[in-house]
Protein backbone atom coordinates (compact mmCIF):
# COMPACT_ATOMS: atom_id res chain seq x y z
CA UNK A 1 0.00 0.00 0.00
CA UNK A 2 1.46 3.35 -1.00
CA UNK A 3 0.43 6.55 0.75
CA UNK A 4 -0.13 9.24 -1.85
CA UNK A 5 -1.37 12.01 0.42
CA UNK A 6 1.63 14.12 1.45
CA UNK A 7 2.56 14.91 5.01
CA UNK A 8 3.80 18.39 5.91
CA UNK A 9 7.55 18.68 6.45
CA UNK A 10 9.30 21.85 7.54
CA UNK A 11 11.85 21.73 4.71
CA UNK A 12 9.18 22.41 2.13
CA UNK A 13 9.17 18.98 0.49
CA UNK A 14 6.66 16.17 0.89
CA UNK A 15 7.14 12.98 2.84
CA UNK A 16 5.50 9.86 1.44
CA UNK A 17 5.80 6.23 2.41
CA UNK A 18 7.56 5.38 -0.85
CA UNK A 19 10.17 8.13 -0.39
CA UNK A 20 10.93 7.03 3.16
CA UNK A 21 11.13 3.35 2.16
CA UNK A 22 13.60 4.30 -0.57
CA UNK A 23 15.71 6.26 1.91
CA UNK A 24 15.72 3.39 4.41
CA UNK A 25 16.55 0.86 1.70
CA UNK A 26 19.55 2.85 0.44
CA UNK A 27 20.80 3.22 4.00
CA UNK A 28 20.45 -0.41 5.10
CA UNK A 29 20.34 -2.76 2.15
CA UNK A 30 23.79 -2.27 0.54
CA UNK A 31 25.57 -3.22 3.77
CA UNK A 32 23.15 -6.05 4.48
CA UNK A 33 23.67 -7.43 0.95
CA UNK A 34 27.45 -7.34 1.32
CA UNK A 35 27.25 -9.09 4.70
CA UNK A 36 25.00 -11.83 3.38
CA UNK A 37 27.13 -12.16 0.26
CA UNK A 38 30.01 -13.31 2.46
CA UNK A 39 27.69 -15.45 4.58
CA UNK A 40 26.55 -17.33 1.50
CA UNK A 41 30.03 -17.38 -0.02
CA UNK A 42 31.17 -19.05 3.19
CA UNK A 43 28.59 -21.78 2.57
CA UNK A 44 29.36 -22.46 -1.08
CA UNK A 45 33.14 -22.09 -1.09
CA UNK A 46 33.49 -25.51 0.50
CA UNK A 47 31.90 -26.99 -2.65
CA UNK A 48 34.70 -25.45 -4.74
CA UNK A 49 37.34 -26.58 -2.26
CA UNK A 50 35.87 -30.12 -2.35
CA UNK A 51 38.30 -31.88 -4.70
CA UNK A 52 41.49 -30.35 -3.28
CA UNK A 53 40.24 -30.68 0.30
CA UNK A 54 39.42 -34.35 -0.20
CA UNK A 55 42.79 -34.98 -1.79
CA UNK A 56 44.77 -33.23 0.98
CA UNK A 57 42.79 -34.68 3.89
CA UNK A 58 41.92 -38.07 2.35
CA UNK A 59 38.15 -37.62 2.64
CA UNK A 60 35.55 -39.85 0.96
CA UNK A 61 32.42 -38.30 -0.54
CA UNK A 62 30.47 -39.41 2.53
CA UNK A 63 33.04 -37.88 4.90
CA UNK A 64 33.03 -34.65 2.90
CA UNK A 65 29.23 -34.51 2.97
CA UNK A 66 29.21 -35.23 6.72
CA UNK A 67 31.78 -32.52 7.42
CA UNK A 68 29.96 -30.03 5.21
CA UNK A 69 26.70 -30.75 7.02
CA UNK A 70 28.27 -30.30 10.49
CA UNK A 71 28.19 -26.58 9.73
CA UNK A 72 24.41 -26.89 9.78
CA UNK A 73 24.43 -28.89 13.02
CA UNK A 74 26.20 -26.07 14.86
CA UNK A 75 23.96 -23.54 13.16
CA UNK A 76 20.76 -25.38 14.09
CA UNK A 77 21.65 -25.94 17.74
CA UNK A 78 22.23 -22.25 18.44
CA UNK A 79 19.80 -20.63 16.00
CA UNK A 80 16.84 -19.97 18.31
CA UNK A 81 18.98 -18.96 21.34
CA UNK A 82 20.96 -16.60 19.11
CA UNK A 83 17.84 -14.83 17.86
CA UNK A 84 16.49 -14.53 21.39
CA UNK A 85 19.74 -12.86 22.42
CA UNK A 86 19.51 -10.59 19.37
CA UNK A 87 16.08 -9.46 20.57
CA UNK A 88 17.52 -8.82 24.05
CA UNK A 89 20.78 -7.06 23.16
CA UNK A 90 19.75 -5.36 19.91
CA UNK A 91 20.37 -6.24 16.29
CA UNK A 92 23.38 -3.98 15.72
CA UNK A 93 25.64 -5.45 18.39
CA UNK A 94 24.52 -9.04 17.95
CA UNK A 95 24.84 -9.11 14.16
CA UNK A 96 28.31 -7.56 14.51
CA UNK A 97 29.30 -10.25 17.03
CA UNK A 98 28.09 -12.98 14.69
CA UNK A 99 30.08 -11.66 11.74
CA UNK A 100 33.33 -11.17 13.63
CA UNK A 101 33.30 -14.59 15.31
CA UNK A 102 32.25 -16.59 12.26
CA UNK A 103 34.70 -14.73 10.01
CA UNK A 104 37.61 -15.64 12.27
CA UNK A 105 36.41 -19.26 12.51
CA UNK A 106 36.19 -19.52 8.72
CA UNK A 107 39.68 -18.10 8.28
CA UNK A 108 40.93 -20.72 10.75
CA UNK A 109 40.15 -23.42 8.16
CA UNK A 110 43.64 -22.67 6.85
CA UNK A 111 45.01 -24.66 9.81
CA UNK A 112 42.98 -27.85 9.18
CA UNK A 113 45.18 -30.89 8.67
CA UNK A 114 43.04 -33.88 9.71
CA UNK A 115 39.54 -35.19 9.14
CA UNK A 116 38.53 -34.54 12.76
CA UNK A 117 39.83 -30.98 12.67
CA UNK A 118 37.70 -30.48 9.56
CA UNK A 119 34.65 -31.80 11.38
CA UNK A 120 35.26 -29.69 14.49
CA UNK A 121 35.88 -26.43 12.68
CA UNK A 122 32.89 -26.83 10.37
CA UNK A 123 30.72 -27.29 13.46
CA UNK A 124 32.25 -24.20 15.09
CA UNK A 125 31.71 -22.05 11.97
CA UNK A 126 28.03 -23.00 11.96
CA UNK A 127 27.69 -22.27 15.68
CA UNK A 128 29.27 -18.83 15.28
CA UNK A 129 27.06 -17.92 12.29
CA UNK A 130 23.86 -19.14 14.00
CA UNK A 131 21.15 -16.51 13.99
CA UNK A 132 22.54 -14.33 11.22
CA UNK A 133 20.02 -14.93 8.43
CA UNK A 134 16.90 -15.10 10.67
CA UNK A 135 18.24 -12.14 12.61
CA UNK A 136 18.40 -10.07 9.43
CA UNK A 137 14.95 -11.28 8.35
CA UNK A 138 13.54 -10.23 11.71
CA UNK A 139 15.45 -6.94 11.46
CA UNK A 140 13.78 -6.17 8.12
CA UNK A 141 10.34 -6.49 9.74
CA UNK A 142 11.32 -3.60 12.05
CA UNK A 143 11.84 -1.27 9.09
CA UNK A 144 9.62 -2.32 6.17
CA UNK A 145 5.80 -2.66 6.12
CA UNK A 146 4.47 -5.91 4.64
CA UNK A 147 3.59 -4.40 1.24
CA UNK A 148 7.32 -3.78 0.66
CA UNK A 149 8.78 -6.96 2.11
CA UNK A 150 8.69 -9.03 -1.08
CA UNK A 151 11.06 -6.60 -2.81
CA UNK A 152 13.24 -5.99 0.24
CA UNK A 153 13.56 -9.70 1.02
CA UNK A 154 14.41 -10.36 -2.63
CA UNK A 155 17.04 -7.63 -2.52
CA UNK A 156 18.48 -9.21 0.64
CA UNK A 157 18.65 -12.66 -0.92
CA UNK A 158 20.10 -11.18 -4.08
CA UNK A 159 23.36 -11.68 -2.21
CA UNK A 160 22.96 -15.45 -2.65
CA UNK A 161 22.81 -14.96 -6.39
CA UNK A 162 25.78 -12.58 -6.29
CA UNK A 163 27.71 -15.23 -4.37
CA UNK A 164 27.15 -17.60 -7.26
CA UNK A 165 27.61 -15.03 -10.03
CA UNK A 166 30.73 -13.44 -8.52
CA UNK A 167 31.84 -15.95 -5.92
CA UNK A 168 31.84 -18.98 -8.21
CA UNK A 169 34.25 -17.54 -10.81
CA UNK A 170 36.39 -15.93 -8.09
CA UNK A 171 36.60 -19.27 -6.29
CA UNK A 172 37.73 -20.94 -9.49
CA UNK A 173 40.36 -18.24 -10.08
CA UNK A 174 41.66 -18.51 -6.50
CA UNK A 175 41.98 -22.29 -6.76
CA UNK A 176 43.70 -22.05 -10.14
CA UNK A 177 46.06 -19.11 -9.58
CA UNK A 178 46.78 -18.80 -5.84
CA UNK A 179 47.59 -22.44 -5.16
CA UNK A 180 51.02 -22.63 -3.60
CA UNK A 181 51.46 -18.86 -3.16
CA UNK A 182 53.42 -18.32 0.09
CA UNK A 183 53.16 -22.06 0.66
CA UNK A 184 49.38 -21.92 1.08
CA UNK A 185 47.08 -24.27 -0.85
CA UNK A 186 44.38 -22.83 -3.10
CA UNK A 187 41.56 -24.17 -0.92
CA UNK A 188 43.16 -22.49 2.11
CA UNK A 189 43.26 -19.14 0.27
CA UNK A 190 39.58 -19.68 -0.48
CA UNK A 191 38.67 -19.83 3.22
CA UNK A 192 40.85 -16.82 4.03
CA UNK A 193 39.08 -14.85 1.29
CA UNK A 194 35.73 -15.82 2.79
CA UNK A 195 36.52 -15.30 6.46
CA UNK A 196 38.64 -12.20 6.96
CA UNK A 197 36.26 -9.77 5.18
CA UNK A 198 33.44 -11.01 7.44
CA UNK A 199 35.33 -10.02 10.56
CA UNK A 200 36.04 -6.57 9.12
CA UNK A 201 32.38 -6.10 8.13
CA UNK A 202 31.34 -6.80 11.71
CA UNK A 203 32.94 -3.52 12.78
CA UNK A 204 31.20 -1.68 9.92
CA UNK A 205 27.86 -3.01 11.19
CA UNK A 206 28.57 -1.53 14.62
CA UNK A 207 29.11 1.90 13.08
CA UNK A 208 26.40 1.87 10.41
CA UNK A 209 23.25 0.08 11.60
CA UNK A 210 20.60 1.13 14.14
CA UNK A 211 18.55 -1.32 16.19
CA UNK A 212 15.20 -0.09 14.85
CA UNK A 213 13.49 2.87 13.22
CA UNK A 214 13.07 4.76 16.50
CA UNK A 215 16.87 5.15 16.72
CA UNK A 216 17.33 6.32 13.12
CA UNK A 217 18.58 9.88 13.59
CA UNK A 218 19.16 10.10 9.83
CA UNK A 219 15.36 10.14 9.41
CA UNK A 220 13.26 13.14 10.39
CA UNK A 221 10.46 12.78 12.94
CA UNK A 222 7.92 12.96 10.11
CA UNK A 223 9.73 10.25 8.14
CA UNK A 224 9.90 7.95 11.16
CA UNK A 225 6.22 8.57 11.81
CA UNK A 226 5.12 7.54 8.31
CA UNK A 227 6.65 4.08 8.66
CA UNK A 228 6.16 3.59 12.42
CA UNK A 229 2.42 4.10 12.02
CA UNK A 230 2.27 1.38 9.38
CA UNK A 231 4.41 -1.04 11.40
CA UNK A 232 2.46 -0.49 14.62
CA UNK A 233 -0.86 -1.06 12.84
CA UNK A 234 0.34 -4.29 11.27
CA UNK A 235 1.72 -5.58 14.59
CA UNK A 236 -1.66 -4.85 16.22
CA UNK A 237 -3.47 -6.75 13.46
CA UNK A 238 -1.30 -9.85 13.96
CA UNK A 239 -1.07 -9.67 17.75
CA UNK A 240 2.10 -10.41 19.68
CA UNK A 241 3.10 -13.79 21.03
CA UNK A 242 5.76 -14.56 23.60
CA UNK A 243 9.04 -15.95 22.34
CA UNK A 244 8.21 -19.40 23.68
CA UNK A 245 4.56 -19.49 22.61
CA UNK A 246 5.50 -18.66 19.03
CA UNK A 247 7.62 -21.82 18.90
CA UNK A 248 4.50 -23.99 19.29
CA UNK A 249 2.25 -22.32 16.70
CA UNK A 250 1.07 -24.88 14.06
CA UNK A 251 1.64 -22.39 11.26
CA UNK A 252 5.24 -21.89 12.38
CA UNK A 253 5.90 -25.65 12.42
CA UNK A 254 4.33 -26.11 8.97
CA UNK A 255 6.42 -23.28 7.54
CA UNK A 256 9.50 -24.86 9.12
CA UNK A 257 8.79 -28.18 7.38
CA UNK A 258 8.20 -26.46 4.03
CA UNK A 259 11.46 -24.55 4.43
CA UNK A 260 13.21 -27.83 5.26
CA UNK A 261 12.14 -29.19 1.86
CA UNK A 262 13.22 -25.99 0.11
CA UNK A 263 16.63 -26.17 1.80
CA UNK A 264 17.12 -29.79 0.73
CA UNK A 265 16.78 -28.49 -2.82
CA UNK A 266 18.92 -25.41 -2.18
CA UNK A 267 21.82 -27.36 -0.70
CA UNK A 268 21.52 -29.85 -3.55
CA UNK A 269 22.34 -26.97 -5.89
CA UNK A 270 24.89 -25.17 -3.70
CA UNK A 271 27.03 -28.14 -2.70
CA UNK A 272 26.85 -30.30 -5.82
CA UNK A 273 26.47 -28.04 -8.87
CA UNK A 274 30.26 -27.61 -9.36
CA UNK A 275 30.79 -31.35 -8.93
CA UNK A 276 28.00 -32.18 -11.42
CA UNK A 277 29.45 -29.83 -14.02
CA UNK A 278 32.99 -31.11 -13.49
CA UNK A 279 31.86 -34.77 -13.68
CA UNK A 280 30.00 -34.02 -16.92
CA UNK A 281 33.25 -32.75 -18.44
CA UNK A 282 32.93 -29.04 -17.71
CA UNK A 283 36.69 -28.39 -17.81
CA UNK A 284 39.13 -26.88 -15.30
CA UNK A 285 38.30 -25.07 -12.04
CA UNK A 286 38.00 -21.66 -13.72
CA UNK A 287 35.57 -22.94 -16.38
CA UNK A 288 33.52 -24.83 -13.80
CA UNK A 289 33.35 -21.66 -11.71
CA UNK A 290 31.96 -19.59 -14.58
CA UNK A 291 29.45 -22.28 -15.58
CA UNK A 292 28.30 -22.61 -11.97
CA UNK A 293 27.41 -18.91 -12.03
CA UNK A 294 24.66 -19.53 -14.62
CA UNK A 295 21.95 -20.85 -12.23
CA UNK A 296 22.62 -17.97 -9.86
CA UNK A 297 22.28 -15.39 -12.64
CA UNK A 298 18.92 -16.92 -13.51
CA UNK A 299 18.02 -16.99 -9.83
CA UNK A 300 18.86 -13.29 -9.44
CA UNK A 301 16.63 -12.31 -12.35
CA UNK A 302 13.85 -14.58 -11.14
CA UNK A 303 13.87 -13.32 -7.55
CA UNK A 304 13.70 -9.65 -8.59
CA UNK A 305 10.81 -10.29 -10.98
CA UNK A 306 8.93 -12.48 -8.51
CA UNK A 307 9.57 -10.05 -5.65
CA UNK A 308 7.84 -7.30 -7.61
CA UNK A 309 4.96 -9.55 -8.67
CA UNK A 310 4.35 -11.01 -5.21
CA UNK A 311 4.21 -7.50 -3.71
CA UNK A 312 1.82 -6.40 -6.46
CA UNK A 313 -0.57 -9.32 -5.95
CA UNK A 314 0.06 -10.29 -2.29
CA UNK A 315 -0.26 -13.97 -3.30
CA UNK A 316 2.80 -15.35 -1.53
CA UNK A 317 2.18 -19.15 -1.29
CA UNK A 318 1.22 -19.49 -4.97
CA UNK A 319 4.45 -17.86 -6.11
CA UNK A 320 6.58 -20.05 -3.85
CA UNK A 321 4.79 -23.16 -5.13
CA UNK A 322 5.35 -22.20 -8.77
CA UNK A 323 9.05 -21.60 -8.12
CA UNK A 324 9.58 -24.88 -6.30
CA UNK A 325 7.79 -26.76 -9.11
CA UNK A 326 10.26 -25.15 -11.53
CA UNK A 327 13.10 -26.39 -9.29
CA UNK A 328 11.67 -29.91 -9.51
CA UNK A 329 11.78 -29.75 -13.31
CA UNK A 330 15.39 -28.57 -13.07
CA UNK A 331 16.41 -31.49 -10.81
CA UNK A 332 14.77 -34.09 -13.06
CA UNK A 333 16.39 -32.55 -16.15
CA UNK A 334 19.81 -32.39 -14.45
CA UNK A 335 19.56 -36.12 -13.74
CA UNK A 336 18.59 -36.87 -17.34
CA UNK A 337 21.40 -34.77 -18.86
CA UNK A 338 24.16 -35.45 -16.32
CA UNK A 339 26.68 -36.27 -19.07
CA UNK A 340 25.88 -33.39 -21.44
CA UNK A 341 27.40 -30.11 -20.24
CA UNK A 342 25.22 -27.63 -22.24
CA UNK A 343 21.96 -29.38 -21.35
CA UNK A 344 23.08 -29.89 -17.75
CA UNK A 345 23.85 -26.18 -17.36
CA UNK A 346 20.44 -25.42 -18.90
CA UNK A 347 18.77 -27.69 -16.35
CA UNK A 348 20.69 -26.02 -13.54
CA UNK A 349 19.56 -22.64 -14.88
CA UNK A 350 15.91 -23.68 -14.51
CA UNK A 351 16.71 -25.14 -11.09
CA UNK A 352 18.40 -21.91 -9.99
CA UNK A 353 15.56 -19.72 -11.28
CA UNK A 354 13.22 -21.80 -9.12
CA UNK A 355 14.96 -22.59 -5.85
CA UNK A 356 17.06 -19.41 -5.53
CA UNK A 357 13.96 -17.21 -5.97
CA UNK A 358 11.74 -19.45 -3.82
CA UNK A 359 13.70 -18.66 -0.66
CA UNK A 360 13.14 -14.86 -0.46
CA UNK A 361 9.52 -15.26 -1.54
CA UNK A 362 9.03 -17.86 1.19
CA UNK A 363 10.32 -15.44 3.83
CA UNK A 364 7.49 -13.00 3.14
CA UNK A 365 5.10 -15.53 4.74
CA UNK A 366 6.23 -15.82 8.41
CA UNK A 367 5.55 -12.11 9.18
CA UNK A 368 1.92 -12.76 8.17
CA UNK A 369 1.46 -14.64 11.49
CA UNK A 370 4.37 -13.41 13.66
CA UNK A 371 5.21 -10.04 15.21
CA UNK A 372 7.38 -8.61 17.99
CA UNK A 373 9.22 -11.00 20.32
CA UNK A 374 7.37 -13.94 18.79
CA UNK A 375 8.72 -13.00 15.37
CA UNK A 376 12.31 -13.16 16.62
CA UNK A 377 11.97 -16.70 17.99
CA UNK A 378 9.44 -17.95 15.42
CA UNK A 379 11.52 -16.89 12.41
CA UNK A 380 14.57 -18.49 14.04
CA UNK A 381 12.70 -21.78 14.59
CA UNK A 382 11.48 -21.85 10.99
CA UNK A 383 15.03 -21.30 9.79
CA UNK A 384 16.34 -23.91 12.24
CA UNK A 385 13.97 -26.59 10.97
CA UNK A 386 14.76 -25.57 7.42
CA UNK A 387 18.49 -25.75 7.93
CA UNK A 388 18.15 -29.42 8.86
CA UNK A 389 17.79 -29.81 5.11
CA UNK A 390 21.41 -28.73 4.93
CA UNK A 391 22.30 -31.81 6.97
CA UNK A 392 20.13 -34.24 5.03
CA UNK A 393 20.92 -33.05 1.51
CA UNK A 394 24.77 -33.23 1.43
CA UNK A 395 24.92 -36.54 3.31
CA UNK A 396 22.15 -38.08 1.18
CA UNK A 397 23.68 -37.03 -2.14
CA UNK A 398 27.20 -38.01 -1.02
CA UNK A 399 26.06 -41.43 0.22
CA UNK A 400 24.06 -42.18 -2.91
CA UNK A 401 27.01 -41.15 -5.07
CA UNK A 402 29.37 -43.41 -3.09
CA UNK A 403 26.93 -46.35 -3.40
CA UNK A 404 25.94 -45.94 -7.04
CA UNK A 405 28.82 -43.99 -8.55
CA UNK A 406 26.38 -41.31 -9.69
CA UNK A 407 24.49 -38.38 -8.16
CA UNK A 408 21.58 -38.84 -10.61
CA UNK A 409 19.33 -40.95 -8.31
CA UNK A 410 19.69 -38.30 -5.59
CA UNK A 411 18.65 -35.59 -8.05
CA UNK A 412 15.45 -37.50 -8.77
CA UNK A 413 14.74 -37.88 -5.05
CA UNK A 414 15.17 -34.13 -4.48
CA UNK A 415 12.96 -33.40 -7.49
CA UNK A 416 10.21 -35.55 -5.94
CA UNK A 417 10.53 -33.69 -2.62
CA UNK A 418 10.13 -30.42 -4.51
CA UNK A 419 6.83 -31.66 -5.98
CA UNK A 420 5.65 -32.59 -2.47
CA UNK A 421 6.69 -29.16 -1.15
CA UNK A 422 4.79 -27.32 -3.87
CA UNK A 423 1.68 -29.39 -3.14
CA UNK A 424 1.80 -28.43 0.55
CA UNK A 425 2.04 -24.76 -0.37
CA UNK A 426 -1.07 -25.00 -2.52
CA UNK A 427 -3.19 -27.34 -0.40
CA UNK A 428 -2.15 -27.20 3.26
CA UNK A 429 -1.78 -23.51 4.17
CA UNK A 430 -3.85 -22.28 7.16
CA UNK A 431 -6.05 -19.21 6.71
CA UNK A 432 -3.57 -16.73 8.19
CA UNK A 433 -0.93 -17.69 5.64
CA UNK A 434 -3.37 -17.69 2.72
CA UNK A 435 -4.51 -14.11 3.35
CA UNK A 436 -3.56 -11.60 0.71
CA UNK A 437 -0.99 -9.02 1.82
CA UNK A 438 -2.65 -6.13 -0.01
Amino acid sequence: MTITAPLIEDVGSTVTEQKVISKIAWRLMPLIIVCYFFAFFDRVNISFAKAALQADLGLSNTAYGFGASLFVVGYVLLEVPSNMLLYRFGARRWIARIMISWGLATAAMVFVRTEWQFYGLRFLIGAMEAGFAPGILYYLTLWFPKSHRGRMTSVFFLATAFSGIIGAPVSGLILSHLHGVHGIAGWQWLFLAGGLPCAALGFVVLLRLDDDISQAKWLSAQERGVISTQLDRQRDEIGEHSQWRALLMPGVLLLGFIYFLIQVASYGLNFWAPDLIKTAGGGNSTTVGFLTAVPYICGAISMLVVGQLSDATGERPKFVAALIFAAAIGFFAAGMFDRNVPLLVGALAVLGAGVVAAIPTFWTMPPKILAGAGAASGIALINTIGQLGGIVSPVMVGSIKDMTGSATPALYVIGGLCLFCGSLLLLAMPRGLKQNDL
